[in-house]
């Protein structure tokens, strides 16, 4: 276990699939989470079940406390009150992770609805950048820290009809890298790149050929929200102390797969 005993953490999308993952896994390690997500009954539930699962803690070790808010990631003044909501809860936002995301439209680049390209940038791109900018200022400039931006393993190829969300995550990825650069060397900035996960999020792609898509992944299944967690812990953790600006790829060897 990579204890983070003493960090206050926010964690967007936090109420479902991996950003819940990531909630849990923060909990257990010993961290405070502050949870975001835009549905206030899925906060609320997200919240009662981690409750309920770390109140008495079956390793003998803290496992940390976890309060819940709901808003846009995509809004500067949502990301502002997350910050102050963590300060004045937890005492300070030490772990910053960008999991929140919007795949709209899926569409060819052509056809895709602007005003709707604008609002996945929003939340995929400034939104990020809004809540590391106000933790930055609010803490982690003084006192360090460690930001992980969730991207996709799309921002390695062109998948149909994610024109808006993989442009949008790439912009993400090279954000990671500027990010990494000037807020050394106390706060480091990294991504990881999900392959396809059993999320709501991504259901569309898996539900109806998961038999196939497992098939042709060398690990032969797909991945797991808690997969893609335990990457993003030892991101945050000091394991990876040495470790900024980069990508880490967690996708059951798809990109390696043989093509027939």
């Amino acid at each position: 276990m990579r204890r983070l005993d003493g960090h206050a953490a926010i964690v967007t999308g936090g109420s479902r699939g991996i950003g819940l993952a990531v909630a849990d896994g923060l909990l257990t390690a010993g961290a405070d989470v502050l949870l975001t997500a835009r549905d206030a009954a899925g906060v609320a539930d997200a919240v009662q079940r981690l409750r309920a699962k770390h109140a008495e803690p079956t390793d003998g070790r803290r496992h940390g406390r976890v309060e819940g808010r709901t808003g846009s990631a995509g809004s500067p003044a949502d990301t502002a009150d997350w910050v102050g909501a963590c300060l004045e809860l937890f005492g300070g936002v030490d772990l910053v992770v960008n999991n929140a995301g919007a795949n709209q439209p899926l569409a060819p680049a052509v056809d895709g609805d602007p005003a709707v390209w604008l609002e996945t940038f929003a939340v995929n791109v400034h939104g990020p950048l809004a809540l590391v900018r106000g933790a930055w200022q609010a803490w982690m400039r003084e006192h360090g820290g460690a930001v992980v931006n969730i991207v996709t393993e799309g921002v390695h190829g062109a998948g149909p009809r994610l024109a808006a969300y993989e442009t949008s995550k790439a912009a993400l990825l090279q954000l990671t890298r500027h990010l990494a650069a000037e807020l050394a060397p106390g706060v480091r900035v990294n991504s990881v790149s999900p392959g396809l996960v059993r999320t709501e999020l991504a259901r569309h792609y898996w539900e109806s050929t998961e038999p196939r898509l497992a098939a042709a992944t060398p690990l032969r299944r797909l991945g797991e929200p808690e997969d893609i967690a335990e990457a993003v812990l030892w991101l945050l953790s000091p394991a990876a102390a040495w470790v900024t600006g980069t990508d880490l790829l967690v996708d059951g060897g798809r990109r390696v797969a043989p093509r027939h």
